[in-house]
């Protein structure tokens, strides 16, 4: 319990003492969006990157140069833990949101930090609003910001290793843009905290950047179905770390 105080008491004062520099990068946003996008994005990052050591996470990374440096990407995860967005929101380089559910945009100060980084609150009642939210996320990437998204639409609960089936609709986003696809299979991270709520327990996790995928090389029935080649891809990933026992 200790760990899970600590770590409440950080991001509650990091939250708190941000909300000068939140007025200053809206006022800055006024005028120069991109000046603000790359502010948010370095004191977001920061936070992800402080509250790692405090939770205990020991995080091995794998194939982050893989990440394309020139044009924005679509990142596609599995989700087992809410420190997902934690662990590979610490490693961006460039302006990148995430798709999250809807109830994170109740959070004063904290919700106006994501929605600075261009993230969006999906409805997953709301089908009119999906697609608005998917039309959203195309014109980001066209301007060059990349998204973080995860296909099972829901956090995984089942056994280490196993994903829920993807939903298609979300990686049309690449298919209208042409934007490099990066799979991301992290394993492991529900054991620091979805385990044993309300709890946060020293642990070790792996997260590892597939190469990119760019839709144009694929067949045209490899588009039809991208997510479930991508979702094959960061399986045999999830299955690779199980057996070589990285965690």
């Amino acid at each position: 319990m200790i760990r899970f105080i600590i770590c409440v008491i950080a991001v509650v004062l990091y939250v708190v003492l941000s909300i000068p520099l939140l007025i200053v990068t809206w006022l800055i946003s006024l005028k120069r969006r991109d000046i603000a996008d790359k502010i948010s994005m370095y004191y977001v990052k920061f936070g992800f990157t402080i509250v790692q050591p405090l939770a205990g996470v020991h995080s091995t990374i794998i194939g982050y140069d893989k990440i394309p440096r020139d044009n924005a990407v679509l990142f596609v995860g599995n989700h087992r833990s809410f420190f997902d967005i934690i662990v590979t929101g610490a490693g961006f380089f460039r302006p990148t949101g995430f798709v999250a559910k809807k109830e994170l945009g109740k959070f004063p100060v904290f919700s106006h930090w994501m929605k600075f980084i261009h993230c969006k609150f999906l409805d997953r009642d709301d089908l009119k609003a999906g697609m608005q939210m998917i039309m959203e996320c195309i014109s980001d990437i066209k301007n060059g910001t990349s998204i973080v998204i995860y296909p099972e639409g829901t956090r995984n609960s089942g056994e280490e290793g196993s994903l829920l089936p993807f939903h298609e609709g979300s990686l049309k986003i690449a298919d209208k843009t042409g934007c490099a696809i990066v799979p991301v299979a992290i394993s492991n991270t529900q054991a620091i905290f979805e385990e044993h709520f309300p709890k946060i327990v020293s642990t070790h996790i792996v997260v590892e950047y597939c190469d990119p995928i760019y839709p144009k090389d694929l067949s045209k029935e490899e588009r039809k179905q991208l997510g479930a080649h991508v979702r094959e891809i960061i399986l045999n990933k999830l299955k690779e770390h199980k057996l070589k026992n990285l965690y």
